[in-house]
């Protein structure tokens, strides 16, 4: 990026969060190249930066098209620039990007070939080898794809997004044309060629370029490029669009919104020829600007490199590979009824290096338990095949009076979502989509019970969703507790959604957007009356909120200490002089995707301990229905501490940010941490 554009992004203590998000990113590429961790890992680190590009160009860079659609005058309240001139530092930097995704992937390649896997281009191909591809692109392939000529009776076609397609300049009797070829999903990504002691591999897309003029026998090819078209994903949905013509039925405008999704319009071309003639149809065809058009020298993503451990032997892949490991359960919470467990002491979950199975369990002895009358919840993501699900059909089928709040607009979740909406309907349980145009993406499960006429409750707080998949990857913290002012909250805040009340009063409970901002606030504020007696330490996935970040500011320039770790966008730009010194934050990038929240503020007596489910994103705290739970139970707020501590000393995973927008390892001669490796340790997971 020019240093023009650059000074546009940072203004003073403050960075662009569309460019901090794209430097998040880059830290994800670093582990592709960090000989520290094994080789296949490093491949997978790849595959997850392209994707996470793919999302961002489809929901930010989409969304911001969309703002300078309807809002072209409106600016970024931090950096204040328009849509459009992000849009145009986020377009300048892409090719920077695919620069450096090209040159892991080549440096990934070298290092496959050494480990006896050959990755071949179609320009690598030996005679030998382009004879057998042939044979197998006749016979398998050819039959597969869709050829199409565009003239006057087919003038176009509709490029699906995240396809890949093949575009050729034809000619035939004195006259150019274009023809498209569709390369079908439904095609096997990667063709293994027979012979040779090393495993040779090509893939599909290689072998339509190489091959895929036989479609178009008669014709002379003059150029031809493999391109795939990236669409817009951000769609809004209102209650008041939920009107007569879809029944009120908020559901069914989520339907409609997702059919759509694949036809919005088009943000992006990856291309992998510099052929102008064929750049200038594609911009034509999809209406879209040439610098929205970008080469790609490799592939247009690695989702190949995920299945490449199926080419080693067993005892290669283990040095290939992360060593393995199992989420542990508690000896003291095995083969015990979890529910008299609590009624007695808090129990502490950290995913994934403790198992999500002690959650499921809980919910399915709820379900068998006599004096267990209501189980409520909220669902933001469920795993395929859920357990969690399963437990609570069951929970109804027993008789239970089982409550599910599903978010419908949980962007690429909606139609699971809606598939587990109609089951759970169907089971008895009663269901509905939350509050108004507020997402909620709270974690929160309140259990009733009822016994000797009394009435207790059990709470579970967690940062993260109640997804089996996501508990093995990512890491998050969860409290179960009796407490009976958290257990009257979680009562009092489901029955809030059931009203449409976003103005609850809660005892315990930060709830977003009435409280958990103004809640949070009020803690710095208080640290800032200490001066540098103050202290907040804090974990987040980003920091986005002008509000608090300035509120930050204002406890750092009065001497309050701030350690932050926010894995992702952070906006807030440390120690700048007069301003930030104060502030120290870091990023972890490792083996699992950091995802708790938690909140640290004061020393002592004094300290005190949330964790939620919000990060200080704008979105967040004012547009979602998000909960911040205090740490009441003094062995939880240890245990809560030592994580926090332990993840703001790594040294190994951890990139501090700088004072300029850049990130740079930690040197130290202290021992080295690695704090997820620590954390893998000290529960036993390993196998």
């Amino acid at each position: 990026m020019s240093d023009k554009l650059t000074q546009k992004l940072i203004k003073g203590n403050i960075i662009n969060r569309e460019y901090s998000w794209l430097e998040f990113n880059n830290r994800v590429l670093d582990q592709a190249l960090d000989l520290t961790n094994p080789l296949l890992e490093r491949c997978k680190f790849l595959s997850i930066f392209k994707s996470n590009l793919d999302e961002f160009t489809m929901v930010r860079l989409g969304s911001l098209e969309n703002q300078n659609l309807s809002s072209p005058e409106e600016t970024d309240n931090k950096t204040g620039l328009t849509a459009e001139e992000q849009i145009e530092a986020i377009l300048s930097i892409y090719p920077k990007l695919y620069k450096r995704a090209d040159h892991t992937y080549n440096f990934l390649k070298g290092d496959l070939y050494e480990k006896g896997v050959s990755i071949l281009k179609a320009d690598e191909l030996s005679q030998k080898q382009k004879t057998k591809c042939l044979e197998y692109f006749s016979s398998y392939m050819l039959p597969r794809i869709n050829p199409l000529v565009l003239d006057q009776k087919h003038p176009m076609i509709r490029f699906q997004n995240l396809r890949t397609y093949m575009v050729l300049l034809l000619e035939r009797n004195g006259r150019q044309m274009f023809g498209v070829i569709t390369l079908s999903p439904s095609i096997e990504r990667i063709h293994r060629i027979d012979g040779g002691k090393k495993v040779h591999l090509i893939l599909s897309e290689e072998l339509l370029y190489l091959f895929g003029h036989l479609a178009f026998p008669g014709y002379n090819v003059k150029e031809k490029a493999l391109i795939r078209i990236t669409r817009n994903a951000d769609f809004e949905a209102s209650m008041e669009e939920a009107d007569v013509e879809y029944n009120f039925d908020f559901s069914k405008l989520i339907k409609t919104k997702i059919e759509e999704r694949t036809n919005l319009s088009p943000v992006r071309v990856e291309i992998n020829s510099s052929s102008e003639e064929i750049k200038n149809y594609i911009a034509k065809q999809a209406g879209i600007k040439k610098n929205h058009i970008f080469e790609s020298k490799s592939y247009f993503d690695f989702k190949f490199l995920f299945k490449l451990s199926q080419f080693f032997s067993e005892e290669t892949l283990q040095a290939l590979t992360y060593r393995p490991f199992k989420p542990q359960i508690d000896p003291h919470l095995r083969n015990v009824n979890l529910l008299n467990y609590v009624e007695k002491k808090d129990i502490f979950l950290s995913y994934p290096y403790d198992s999500i199975d002690t959650l499921i369990n809980l919910l399915e002895q709820a379900g068998e338990d006599k004096s267990v009358t209501n189980i409520k919840i909220t669902i933001y993501r469920l795993m395929d095949h859920s357990r969690i699900a399963n437990a609570l059909l069951r929970a109804a089928e027993k008789g239970k009076e089982v409550t599910a709040v599903m978010e419908l607009c949980a962007r690429f979740d909606e139609e699971n979502n809606l598939y587990y909406a109609n089951q759970l309907r169907d089971a008895g349980c009663t269901v509905f989509y939350g509050l108004g145009d507020y997402k909620v993406h709270s974690k929160i499960i309140s259990i009733t019970r009822e016994k000797d006429g009394k009435v207790s409750y059990i709470t579970h707080i967690g940062t993260g969703n109640y997804n089996e998949g996501t508990s093995k990857q990512y890491t998050d913290l969860n409290i179960i507790t009796s407490n009976r002012e958290i257990g009257e909250d979680g009562v009092q805040f489901f029955r809030n959604l059931a009203i449409l009340n976003l103005e609850g009063e809660y005892k315990r409970l930060l709830v977003a957007p009435r409280t958990l901002k103004a809640g949070l606030i009020r803690e710095i504020e208080r640290e800032i009356e200490k001066g540098p007696d103050g202290l907040i330490m804090a974990k987040m996935n980003s920091l986005t909120d002008k509000d608090m970040i300035d509120k930050l500011i204002e406890a750092s320039r009065n001497g309050v200490k701030i350690y932050l770790c926010v894995r992702g966008i952070c906006c807030l730009l440390p120690s700048v002089k007069g301003s930030t010194e104060n502030i120290s934050v870091i990023s972890i990038v490792g083996r699992f995707l950091e995802h708790s929240r938690i909140y640290l503020f004061g020393k002592g007596d004094e300290e005190r301990i949330y964790i939620g489910s919000a990060d200080l994103m704008t979105r967040n705290i004012n547009k979602r229905v998000e909960i911040a739970c205090p740490i009441l139970d003094k062995t939880v707020h240890k245990k809560v501490k030592e994580h926090l501590l332990l993840v703001l000393s790594d040294t190994v995973k951890a990139r501090r940010l700088n004072s300029d927008g850049t990130y740079s390892k930690i040197e130290t001669i202290s021992p080295l941490i690695d704090s997820q490796e620590e954390c893998l340790k000290r529960n036993h997971c390993y196998i």
